[in-house]
């Protein structure tokens, strides 16, 4: 059976499309709404989501935000670390925490996170090294290109990561691909990536997109403020997890688990 494995959980591919839900823990995040300063109230918003039918809680400390300061690893755990600890044992989905810093992340799996979000594809050996001394799921984001021919593009790199990784000894069921919406590519080149999800696949392997409330949605339906995007959001996930994603990463995970289910139901009548 294909399945995404992440420490002690195994997501099986087929049964449904999941939903991670995120759990933003800085000042200068995308919408209001995702910004959970204190670990008390982000610890409450990610039990919330939990309860809202979320499979998967996504933590970031840092914004990708364009222009948005760089933490150090330090000031990055320091916003992490009392909300793990405010989550200890309360959970029963997988906690991921996205960090591209290697000692964040051998920090981070001491407290119980079952999931390693590296937007910057585990390019960096160490980090590849972290994951590999774990039994940790880790999610492999396409970041660094914009090739003419970017399904091509993003399909090779997901293949030549995937190898790379497993060389390293880190299993392809623990492995998750991100194309990247949004991370170096045109507007042209994002709405090519949700309309050719099927295309991305690697064998094996997790596939999620995650769209939620970025440029691509805004600059379709008049560029209305970020947690006005709701809608287009939920049209974007619905066509890539009818298409084949396994997973979408969303910032309203009540509306986003119903949408995920109509369009794997639609996916699943499709035979």
């Amino acid at each position: 059976m294909n399945q995404f494995c992440a420490g002690k959980y195994s997501l099986p591919f087929g049964e449904k499309a999941y939903v991670m839900g995120i759990l933003n823990v800085t000042p200068d995040s995308l919408t209001d709404r995702s910004r959970f300063l204190t670990p008390e109230k982000a610890a409450a918003r990610a039990l919330e989501m939990q309860d809202q039918g979320a499979d998967i809680i996504d933590i970031g400390a840092q914004s990708a935000r364009a222009g948005s300061t760089l933490l150090t690893p330090e000031e990055e755990l320091e916003r992490l670390l009392p909300v793990l600890m405010q989550l200890n044992g309360r959970l029963a989905v997988p906690l991921s925490v996205d960090t591209f810093y290697p000692r964040v992340a051998a920090e981070v799996l001491k407290y119980g996170v079952s999931v390693l979000n590296d937007l910057n594809g585990f390019d960096n050996a160490e980090m590849v090294a972290v994951a590999a001394r774990s039994d940790c799921g880790c999610i492999v984001m396409h970041h660094n290109g914009t090739e003419e021919k970017i399904i091509q593009d993003v399909n090779q790199y997901f293949i030549k990561k995937r190898d790379i990784l497993i060389k390293a000894g880190i299993r392809k069921e623990r492995l998750c691909f991100d194309p990247g919406i949004g991370f170096g590519k045109t507007h042209e080149q994002d709405l090519c990536l949700l309309g050719n999800v099927a295309q991305l696949r690697v064998d094996g392997c997790a596939l999620l997109v995650a769209a939620s409330r970025k440029q691509v949605i805004g600059l379709e339906c008049g560029s209305p403020p970020y947690e006005q995007r709701l809608a287009g959001t939920l049209a974007a996930h619905s066509i890539a997890v009818a298409d084949g994603a396994d997973m979408v990463r969303a910032h309203d995970v009540a509306q986003a688990v119903q949408a995920a289910k109509i369009a794997f139901a639609v996916r699943r009548a499709r035979g």
